[in-house]
């Protein structure tokens, strides 16, 4: 893995993250336990929970991990926002639950600071300035190191990068958006916002949850059992059978399949690299359930698609567009004719 620079800030993160949504839900503490070693033996340093996942058992076990190792040579990031209880100030952005919830990461991860902490989604009940004001506050007692979003459009986003500009707040340092070959409209603003504004882009669901590993492909009537896909259907998830099972996917599907072939690499390799190379992006995160998935993510790091590659991919992955985002608006938007 190569080593990139987390937006405008000095942190240097390695250019894959590893999500530990999985651990204590799908991954037993052992197996987590052996897919982050063999992924810091990899050369990776940036690892990515919250609070929410299984209710604070990813943490735990990130935590008990972390004890075994030297804290400073990793960087932990982790999320605020979600219902962790039952009150009605167990959720949202107030100062009250923030206050709370990086109290409890702190314990749950048994460390002193926390690398990167982000909002994990806008909460349209609580003032901005109340959270964002809180969020300084973490940074200036040396709790938080940096602070992010995920999750937000691109107007929360502006919103909040003006806000923290006007006060003197603490900035956001990235967003966390999902992005990958089935889902593109992040390009419509968040990306040139983030490039604009100089925040990182750490994009989760990189592989759509398991839509582009591999292991479907055209022709197929139902996702298999034990895969994630199987399991969203049952879930109500967003990368349910039922929700992809149409040409658009199967068209994407087949030319990362005949890319994969040519480049000598698996799908998700491909689909990774894919990411990888997006102007604003630093690192997707890599959310692994078994140490075979782990291998076969770290591969999507360490070598390059082709122009001509990536222009194919980009073309079975284009996404209809209409105003403010078509030809004609971008055409408008540099000085061309009405």
């Amino acid at each position: 893995m190569n080593n990139r620079l987390l937006g405008k800030t000095g942190l240097k993160v390695s250019d894959l993250c590893l999500g530990a949504m999985t651990f204590g839900r799908e991954t037993s503490e052992k197996d987590s336990f052996a897919i982050l070693d063999r992924f810091v033996e990899a050369g990776g340093n940036f690892i990515d929970t919250a609070d929410v996942y299984s209710r604070g058992i990813s943490e735990e076990i990130v935590g008990r991990w972390l004890k075994t190792k030297n804290r400073d040579d990793l960087v932990i990031a982790t999320k605020v926002r979600f219902g962790m209880g039952d009150g009605p100030n167990d959720v949202g952005l107030s100062r009250k639950h923030i206050m709370a919830g990086v109290e409890a990461s702190l314990k749950r991860l048994g460390t002193d600071y926390i690398d990167l902490y982000q909002v994990h989604a806008w909460d349209p009940l609580t003032p901005l300035e109340e959270t964002l004001s809180t969020l300084s506050t973490l940074v200036e007692r040396g709790l938080v190191r940096y602070i992010g979003a995920s999750n937000f459009r691109a107007w929360q986003l502006q919103k909040a990068i003006y806000t923290s500009r006007q006060h003197g707040f603490e900035a956001f340092s990235c967003l966390q958006p999902q992005y990958n070959l089935l889902c593109r409209a992040t390009e419509y603003e968040l990306l040139p916002l983030c490039e604009q504004e100089g925040l990182g882009v750490i994009p989760w669901s990189p592989l759509r949850g398991g839509w582009l590993s591999g292991k479907f492909h055209r022709g197929m009537t139902q996702a298999p059992e034990n895969t994630r896909v199987a399991e969203a259907q049952k879930q109500g998830w967003g990368e349910a059978w039922s929700r992809y099972d149409n040409e658009y996917t199967w068209g994407v599907i087949d030319v990362l399949m005949e890319v994969s072939r040519e480049v000598e690499k698996t799908p998700a390799q491909t689909a990774l690299n894919w990411v990888l190379q997006r102007q604003a992006v630093t690192a997707p995160i890599i959310g692994a359930r078994t140490m075979q998935q782990l291998e076969d993510n770290l591969g999507g790091s360490g070598w390059v698609l082709t122009a001509k590659q990536i222009a194919r991919l980009d073309e079975a992955s284009r996404m209809p567009v209409t105003y403010p985002y078509d030809q004609a608006a971008e055409q408008q938007q540099r000085g061309g004719r009405l």
